[in-house]
């Protein structure tokens, strides 16, 4: 995987000259103790205001790299494909775009994936969701509630949520909205939700709060975690990129 994607990257140079590319850091605390849990380093390319790709490299508090996760907009810039490597477990799981958008996920234990083919015509996936809040975003703002389908490879499907506004904050000295993203339906209230904080001006993601995209240690159970996302994208490095993306991963302990 580490060698197609190398491979891609080289295929991309010309591109890359004249993509920008930025880092940003996630701080992810245990919501009650504010422990930290991990950090997630975002590389993302993108051409003017269009992402293509997205590299993100999962570390424990000792600085240990994990898990990491390649996402292509290039097909679908809301349900991108993507693929999610978790060295702690070997918990595998992702999309791939073709003729059907396909989830796949290999669980810990096991040596080969299992798939699903999806056929949502409003399917949302993993980073997608954060261009489908831009694309709504005036909808959200003025209070309305927007559905989706949010492909969840774990269970091979896609489940039905709704996103509404619910308030606002400032964080790190922002104003911020704040949506709310639920189950449709009664189960909405029944089951955990998920908030997700954007800049009132910027339109960046702030803060996440929630079930994450990461399990515990051993691959059973989400992990609930504040995400905070306190410093604004910087200009990186194409060095940077090839560095995370044939980092080592390591089995290591998050925090708790």
């Amino acid at each position: 995987m580490i060698l197609r994607l190398s491979l891609l990257c080289l295929a991309l140079a010309p591109l890359a000259a004249r993509a920008g590319l930025t880092y940003e850091e996630g701080i992810a605390r245990d919501p009650e103790t504010r422990a930290e849990l991990y950090r997630e380093q975002h590389w993302v390319r993108s051409e003017g205001e269009r992402r293509l790709e997205r590299l993100v490299l999962y570390r424990c508090p000792d600085g240990t790299a994990f898990g990491r996760k390649f996402v292509d907009y290039r097909v679908s810039p809301v349900a991108p494909a993507f693929r999610f490597d978790d060295q702690r477990s070997g918990y595998r799981e992702g999309l791939r775009q073709g003729a059907t958008p396909t989830v796949f996920v290999r669980r810990p234990g096991q040596t080969t994936e299992r798939s699903a083919d999806l056929s949502s015509r409003q399917l949302v996936a993993d980073a997608g969701f954060d261009e489908f809040v831009r694309r709504h975003w005036t909808p959200l703002v003025a209070g309305e509630t927007v559905s989706l389908d949010f492909a969840v490879p774990s269970r091979l499907e896609s489940i039905g949520f709704s996103v509404r506004r619910v308030g606002q904050t400032r964080i790190a000295g922002e104003a911020a909205w704040t949506f709310r993203l639920r189950l449709g339906g009664v189960l909405g209230w029944l089951v955990p939700h998920v908030d997700v904080s954007y800049g009132q001006t910027s339109r960046r993601l702030l803060r996440f709060e929630g079930l994450s995209n990461l399990r515990d240690d051993a691959g059973d159970d989400p992990l609930s975690a504040r995400i905070d996302f306190l410093l604004p994208p910087r200009s990186a490095e194409e060095a940077q990129w090839r560095a995370g993306l044939t980092a080592p991963l390591s089995a290591c302990r998050t925090g708790h």
